[in-house]
């Protein structure tokens, strides 16, 4: 079983309308490809609220709906499976879902995913949770037979959720992501950390440079699962987007700060080096050890030599 998917990036931001030029070109250079999929950032079409614009306060929830529909529309048109990022809105009482929609090639939207873990502290008056609601549920759908999900964002600091994921037997998980963007500010609180002593020994110069890429080749390796990350290009952009083998490898990248998209044919068929694959499931279900378990004296007295 193969799956051909196409992994965006482009400087996603206020405005809906050129949000939407670029997915509407994207979608077509991919449909061009005889890509299955395309996975398209986090808040791709609407915007991310926060940091693209300040808030909902005046936002054109109807401009937004009419763009949606012609994605929609655009999904058919080209036969291909879109994966949106977008906000939701709901009832006035409460905020948006920050949600990826799953639109499959008839046009036709067969779940939607919104983001579980919305970052933010517990007075939910700060980051996602100043402007969005969380989500209480997981999307698991099928592309030509191959098991997926998704997820965004900071989801990635919460390796429950791959496990989960793991245990429902999902194959490729595509991770939205909208680590760009940043002011002069919010750029130097996310480097001050890397003195240049730390700079030299690690793989980034912010948190998110540091922290995604790594956490996503090992969830991959971990869980032996595909993993597509597709994140805005807009400077100033943390990473490129990229697509990890089920090994842990990273298969292909685009360039940082420049909009495109990735292309990767996946062949779920092939076998990959698995270092884990004969005792993960007997850890899921919370069995620590690999092997036989022994009874021995000396094994038990764990203060002698």
């Amino acid at each position: 079983m193969k799956l051909k998917i196409a992994t965006s990036q482009f400087p996603v931001g206020e405005s809906i309308g050129d949000n939407f030029e670029n997915i509407q070109n994207q979608i077509s250079d991919a449909a061009k490809m005889d890509c299955n999929v395309i996975h398209f950032p986090e808040c791709s079409l609407s915007g991310y609220a926060g940091v693209d614009f300040p808030d909902f306060k005046a936002f054109d929830w109807s401009t937004l709906r009419e763009y949606s529909l012609k994605v929609l529309e655009i999904a058919k048109e080209n036969n291909i499976w879109v994966i949106l990022g977008s906000s939701h809105k709901l009832t006035e009482s409460n905020k948006p879902h920050n949600s990826l929609y799953i639109i499959n090639n008839y046009g036709e939207i067969v779940d939607r995913y919104d983001k579980l873990f919305c970052a933010g502290d517990n007075t939910y008056k700060s980051n996602d949770l100043a402007h969005f609601s969380s989500g209480n549920h997981f999307s698991v759908f099928e592309i030509r037979g191959i098991k997926c999900s998704v997820q965004i964002c900071h989801d990635y600091r919460y390796p429950e959720l791959y496990r989960e994921l793991k245990k429902q037997d999902v194959q490729i998980i595509f991770h939205s992501y909208h680590a760009g963007n940043m002011n002069t500010d919010r750029q130097n609180a996310m480097e001050t950390p890397f003195n240049s002593e730390l700079k030299k020994i690690n793989f980034g110069k912010t948190y998110p440079e540091q922290t995604m890429p790594t956490t996503m080749v090992s969830y991959a390796g971990n869980n032996y699962l595909w993993i597509s990350c597709s994140n805005t290009s807009k400077k100033e952009s943390c990473w490129a987007s990229f697509v990890v083998r089920p090994d842990g490898i990273i298969k292909d990248s685009l360039e940082k700060n420049k909009a495109g998209i990735l292309i990767s044919e996946l062949d779920f068929e092939k076998e990959y080096y698995d270092s884990t694959k004969f005792w993960r499931e007997r850890a899921i279900n919370g069995v620590f050890f690999s092997g036989e378990k022994i009874k021995d004296s000396k094994s038990e007295k764990r203060t002698e030599l």
